[in-house]
């Protein structure tokens, strides 16, 4: 069985600044469709899943933005990986309300 790791991705295509949000509002609508669980932030999305799985859904985001009229997307990647896994509720469970 593959490990649980945590992936965050912020997107940052290049569009006019009217609508960069609404391209990104159309990658954190595929993540939602995908099934993973996810967390969305005021700077990124994490996403919680096995590694190849959330590999393809960043690949994809950056699809999504050039569709979506970017000439160019920045993206920032974070993995979280242990060989036993990580969730996101055993790092900010605690912090939940």
């Amino acid at each position: 069985m593959k490990p649980v790791v945590n992936v965050s991705l912020q997107v940052l295509p290049v569009v006019e600044e009217k609508r960069l949000y609404e391209v990104v509002d159309k990658v954190i609508e595929y993540i939602k469709a995908s099934g993973v669980k996810y967390i969305i932030g005021p700077m990124e999305t994490t996403m919680e899943g096995d590694l190849d799985t959330l590999l393809e859904i960043v690949k994809k985001a950056q699809e999504i933005c050039v569709k979506e009229g970017s000439e160019r997307v920045a993206s920032v990647v974070k993995i979280d990986y242990k060989a036993e896994g990580v969730t996101m509720n055993e790092k900010v469970g605690k912090y939940k309300e």
